[in-house]
């Protein structure tokens, strides 16, 4: 994600950012970095997003795919699942609607100030938990199911810890299903024009992109890992991955969302979701 785009001015005006810089960025740097972000970003991408996102509906991805028609969870009526990195929640909602209980988590008090705004107006109200993905404040085996929509992986400096904590929250056969940007979008640049066609960027660069501040500070932060970074992270944690989905851009699906449009999603995919279940 391209934080400097004029979409995005609000946040980096609140922040200071001056623009990207090309560095690595630790987990305690990101970690602060992106606490940051979303709490500056959290009404403009309420206020832009919040319609398509809904109150009570589970969008996998900017591609419109919900759970409710494609299923990857399956019967989630009487499980126990968590929502890693829920923003304002409205997943974990439909989750709860559906017969479910649980537990929401994120890293931002300004997403989960909307996710409790959104669980007053509507009375489904799904646990809301502050925490970080990479330490999750629950016993061993507490959890059915748990499920990410873009939230907390593409964030975090080593994913491993965060997939090895899923594990450990997770009954035995427990499904582990999140979406993230598709890792071949790294190669192009962050626009859902025609200048995003161009390859500028290598994908085998793990050079995480950092936006800073004129100090130099990190005021944004997201880590890109290829396709088998993710396959060895997550058998390495325990997983074993039973499919991943790379929805195709649908035709009545004319709305851009950042860098995700009808000219790019017609050409090359935009989302990988991975499906898996914990070994043992």
């Amino acid at each position: 994600m391209d934080s400097s785009d004029t979409r995005y001015a609000g946040a980096q005006t609140t922040l200071g950012t001056v623009g990207p810089a090309r560095r690595s960025a630790g987990a305690a740097e990101s970690i602060a970095a992106n606490i940051a972000w979303w709490d500056a970003d959290a009404d403009d991408y309420i206020a832009e997003h919040g319609d398509f996102l809904g109150d009570v509906n589970f969008l996998w991805c900017p591609e419109g795919l919900r759970e409710r028609d494609i299923e990857l969870l399956g019967d989630v009526k009487g499980k126990d699942i968590v929502e890693v990195g829920c923003g304002s929640a409205p997943c974990a909602r439909w989750l709860a609607s559906q017969g479910a209980r649980v537990a929401a988590l994120d890293l931002s008090a300004g997403m989960l100030r909307h996710a409790k705004r959104a669980n007053d107006v509507t009375g489904i109200t799904p646990m809301l938990i502050r925490a970080n993905a990479e330490r999750l404040p629950f016993a061993a085996e507490s959890f059915d199911i748990a499920c990410s929509a873009f939230g907390a992986v593409p964030f975090v400096a080593d994913v491993r810890p965060v997939f090895q904590e899923v594990a450990r929250v997770l009954r035995p056969r427990g499904q582990w299903v999140f979406a993230v940007t598709h890792p071949i979008r790294w190669i192009f640049p962050d626009d859902p024009g025609p200048d995003g066609l161009r390859v500028i960027n290598s994908y085998f660069d793990r050079t995480p992109y950092v936006e800073v501040d004129e100090n130099g500070r990190a005021t944004y932060v997201e880590h890109h890992r290829t396709l088998g970074d993710y396959v060895r992270a997550l058998t390495g944690s325990g997983f074993v991955i039973e499919d991943i989905v790379e929805p195709e851009w649908p035709e009545e699906q004319t709305r851009e969302w950042g860098q995700w449009s009808p000219l790019r999603g017609e050409l090359f995919p935009g989302t990988a979701i991975f499906c898996c279940r914990r070994a043992t």
